[in-house]
């Protein structure tokens, strides 16, 4: 029987080497003048550590029986796929609604304020990468 947080921790090591490897093709630089490649480089070796310390956490707790839940994963999927037809077509605000209306029912317990406020949270957050940091994003 696989080890759910085993394999956690093998996935999401993984998926650090993959976009760690991939970055070192890119110049580094240094925290003064970073290159390309140094921000994937650090997220990539965070997730790294993650990823072993859950594999290592593993070896020391009671084995937890792997399953997928594959209606969640459907349900994210399409939470995603409305985001960016809303995003393209009408706009980012409503795209960030209906990703979290859609993708709240793969939660165990539902909460219309928590949903709520994640969206706008979101919609916050996606003014500020516009505004603040001048990213061209057609949020309104």
């Amino acid at each position: 029987m696989a080890n759910q947080n085993a394999v956690r921790g093998v996935v999401l090591s993984g998926i650090a080497l993959c976009f760690g490897l991939t970055a070192l093709r890119y110049p580094i630089g240094s925290f003064a003048h970073a290159g390309a490649g140094l921000f994937p480089l650090l997220v990539s070796s965070l997730l790294l550590l993650l990823g072993l310390i859950t594999l290592v956490k593993s070896r020391f707790e009671p084995a937890k029986p792997f399953d997928f839940a594959w209606r969640n994963i459907g349900v994210i999927l399409l939470s995603l796929v409305c985001f960016v037809v809303a995003a393209k077509f009408v706009s980012i605000v409503l795209g960030i609604v209906l990703l979290v209306a859609v993708s709240s029912a793969a939660a165990t317990s539902r909460s219309w304020k928590r949903s709520l406020a994640i969206a706008v949270a979101l919609v916050v957050i996606a003014l500020a990468f516009q505004k603040l940091l001048g990213l061209n994003l057609q949020v309104i």
